[in-house]
């Protein structure tokens, strides 16, 4: 027989009524902190949010896109520049319905946003086998790669309005389509847009913005607890009482036409304060950093863009000349020397370039390179051209040259 018997439990009904000691009974409001949102990576989504909706990143968009395509193209042939060149008549007129900067400023922006940019050569008097008569720009979400059998381009898909068609090469083996992509780790023939490196960034800064809209909005509704201590006998509020109440806060404290409006709390009432302040969160830096890391991401500086706080550049000119010369010169060499390529079969022996000396941003550069050169004795006439991005001179200009 055991020496210890277990008691049995006791029911349900037996136990004693047990009471909380806080006086605080139903009229108690709790959230908490939820997982962070993040934006797809999808390209459509995140040009929706980076750049249809965020301010900063439209604006670093623009500003490279036109500043890229203002920048002049011009075309060497043997050395020399050739304004009458078949291909600067192409460069400064592509098609019947664009000029060179709109055209341009197509195939940057689309750089910046897809990490990928496309141009098509066509034109009416096109022939299969003769040089190209027209430029556009095509649209990056629209073209597909047809990788050929050793993984390069065969061909580029483009489809539109429910059509799809086909862009191969030429009986020559000429490809009509130039593919300028921005670096990817992860991908061999498609490019990573600067949008998505600041994806997490824009998100910030979108995020603080609807913030700062739904403040205005409920401006003297924050986030916290009404608590009722029920006098000094411990009642619970009535259901009529909570709906009054509750009704009353929707009609006179939200809105932004109602902010600042004080609460009057009757007996048994008391606010609680239950989420961080703007001061506590520093919500306008840390708005400000967000803002900074987008622009990082696209090589354009904070002053630029009018986000204070960075004192990287003394002065906007300086700001503006390191944005020049940093982000949009190899960005414009870059594509002129893949333009160069793609178009030496149809012009044999012509270059583009970039023309500098027309840049006002580059002005003051230009002007001390012109001087170490004209100071720079020991050079030829050629070789300060040549360092000049002038070319070399022609024999006809030789004694003009001296004279000169």
């Amino acid at each position: 027989m055991p020496l210890f018997r277990r008691a049995p439990p006791r029911s349900a009904s037996a136990r004693p009524d047990e009471h909380k000691a806080s006086r605080a009974h139903s009229l108690i409001a709790w959230a908490s902190v939820g997982q962070a949102q993040w934006t797809s990576r999808e390209p459509e989504r995140l040009i929706r949010a980076g750049f249809e909706r965020n301010p900063i990143g439209y604006r670093c968009v623009r500003m490279i896109a036109e500043a890229a395509a203002s920048t002049p193209l011009v075309v060497f042939a043997n050395g020399r520049r050739e304004p009458d060149h078949p291909l600067q008549k192409l460069l400064d007129r592509p098609n019947p319905d664009q000029s060179a900067p709109d055209l341009m400023e197509s195939f940057f922006g689309g750089l910046q946003t897809f990490g990928n940019a496309y141009l098509e050569a066509t034109g009416d008097g096109f022939s299969p086998d003769g040089p190209p008569t027209e430029l556009y720009a095509l649209r990056p979400d629209r073209v597909t790669m047809v990788p050929g059998p050793q993984g390069w381009a065969q061909g580029y898909d483009y489809a539109a309005g429910g059509r799809r068609v086909r862009i191969g090469r030429r009986s020559d083996g000429w490809l009509p389509v130039v593919h300028l992509k921005l670096f990817s780790p992860l991908s061999d023939h498609y490019g990573f847009s600067p949008l998505e490196a600041a994806s997490t960034a824009v998100d910030i800064h979108n995020a603080a913005s609807a913030w700062n809209k739904a403040l205005l909005d409920n401006a003297a509704r924050p986030s916290g607890a009404l608590v009722y201590s029920g006098g000094s006998m411990g009642e619970r509020m009535t259901p009529e009482q909570f709906d009054r109440l509750k009704a009353e806060l929707l009609e006179a404290h939200t809105g932004a036409s109602e902010a600042g409006r004080p609460l009057l709390l009757e007996g048994g009432l008391d606010w609680k304060p239950m989420s961080l302040t703007p001061a506590e969160m520093d919500f306008i830096n840390g708005k400000h950093v967000a803002a900074r890391e987008i622009a990082l991401a696209f090589g354009v500086p904070p002053q630029l863009l009018g986000v204070p706080g960075d004192a990287t550049y003394s002065n906007f000119k300086e700001a503006n000349a390191a944005f020049w010369r940093q982000t949009v010169v190899p960005l414009v060499d870059r594509a002129a020397r893949a333009m160069t390529a793609w178009l030496d079969s149809q012009f044999p022996g012509a270059v583009i370039a970039c023309d500098l000396d027309r840049v006002p941003a580059l002005a003051l550069e230009r002007e001390s390179l012109w001087a170490r050169l004209d100071a720079a004795s020991f050079l030829t006439p050629d070789e300060r051209r040549r360092m000049a991005g002038l070319g070399a001179v022609h024999p006809d200009e030789e004694g003009e040259v001296a004279n000169g």
